[in-house]
């Protein structure tokens, strides 16, 4: 660890050394791509430095009590040396975890599906439930939210929703979320007080770079329609709508919320790209043998990883057995601290596996 640890940190006076360079801070690309990877390994090497001093703050108290000390002055290097041995265990741990492999998606921005599963109109309201709660989410974390494409079904719910969420690092908070997630409680319409259990199917997908994924127009059908009126909403009266079909892989994308068939356009490809990019991204994982399941599941989005149950006020993580009893505060938005214990889960899971 501590051999890699050294080269990091000689690679971070290298990196120093060479944004204060006046050509590369000419050349403007480069220059973000240094400062990139600067600002991704400096909390290593900040941690790193302070370990060190910690570790030579520890020898050279060891050292005093080699010399004749009085009794009073001993006992408190012994307390120091004591105190100092747990801070670089601590340390030391820590390190550890900035030392994990680290999901080249994580920095990135997102785009969630929600599609409603098995419940039919239950299943439709519980869909709008979910969406709200993302974005609720979103905006406390001042993230942008883009509707890209819905399918609502006219009382509040969708048979499917398609919205981006914009901003540094959501990729890391919400990809615990793909999955199915269950609901439990009494419909409105359910004269007889019976609970019934409905589900919604969530995919987060890391948004698409253009440098990333390339999509031959070649591969491309996009066919354009009028798009039709959902809950008495007018119908467009030009073909504005657009579906776009890549024929390699058959992943059709549908959109038409916006009245310009220049924007249905664009946001059909943003959603095509981001559903290529996560395929290829699962090829190359298959490939590199690292599709083992994890303590926070597989991500598979036919996995029921969560419950959430309204008569008892409680929801359900089933990845890591976790139950917090705030449904309307959860759905409202507060979900960071079940995010924050499946990543813990998912750090734990990694460090066993490189032990």
């Amino acid at each position: 660890m501590f051999d890699k640890l050294d080269f990091i940190l000689s690679k971070y006076e290298e990196l120093n050394d060479m944004l204060s360079d006046a050509n590369i801070i000419a050349d403007q690309n480069k220059f973000r791509e240094l400062a990139k990877e600067h600002a991704h390994i400096e909390p290593i090497v900040n941690k790193y430095i302070e370990y060190k001093k910690k570790r030579d703050d520890l020898a050279g108290n060891k050292e005093l009590l080699n010399d004749k000390l009085d009794r009073d002055f001993r006992k408190m290097v012994e307390e120091d040396i004591a105190q100092l041995s747990e801070e670089l265990e601590q340390a030391a741990e820590e390190l550890k975890i900035l030392l994990l492999p680290k999901d080249p998606n994580d920095e990135k921005s997102v785009i969630i599906e929600i599609r409603a599963g098995t419940g039919g109109d239950e299943a439709a309201l519980f869909a709008g439930d979910l969406l709200r709660m993302y974005m609720r989410y979103a905006e406390r974390k001042r993230f942008k939210t883009e509707i890209l494409s819905s399918n609502p079904i006219g009382i509040g719910g969708y048979k499917e929703i398609i919205f981006s969420i914009e901003g540094m690092g959501a990729y890391s908070r919400l990809k615990y979320e793909s999955g199915v997630h269950r609901v439990q409680r009494i419909p409105q319409t359910e004269s007889g007080g019976r609970i019934h259990t409905s589900a919604s199917t969530v995919a987060v997908l890391p948004e698409a770079e253009d440098v990333e994924i390339n999509i031959s127009p070649n591969d491309l059908r996009i066919d354009v329609f009028r798009s039709g009126g959902h809950g008495g909403q007018s119908v467009n009266t030009t073909d504005s709508a657009v579906r776009i079909t890549h024929l390699p892989t058959g992943v059709v994308v549908t959109c038409q919320d916006e009245k310009s068939q220049l924007k249905n356009k664009e946001k059909a490809m943003k959603v095509l790209k981001a559903r290529i990019y996560e395929m290829e991204l699962k090829k190359h994982s298959e490939e590199m043998a690292q599709n083992r399941k994890s303590q926070v599941g597989s991500g598979d989005r036919s996995e029921r990883i969560r419950t959430y149950n309204f008569p008892q006020g409680r929801i359900t993580d089933h990845r890591i057995g976790m139950t917090v009893y705030k449904l309307e505060a959860f759905l409202d938005g507060e979900i960071d601290e079940m995010i924050d214990a499946l990543h813990l889960a998912e750090q734990a899971e990694l460090l066993s596996s490189q032990e």
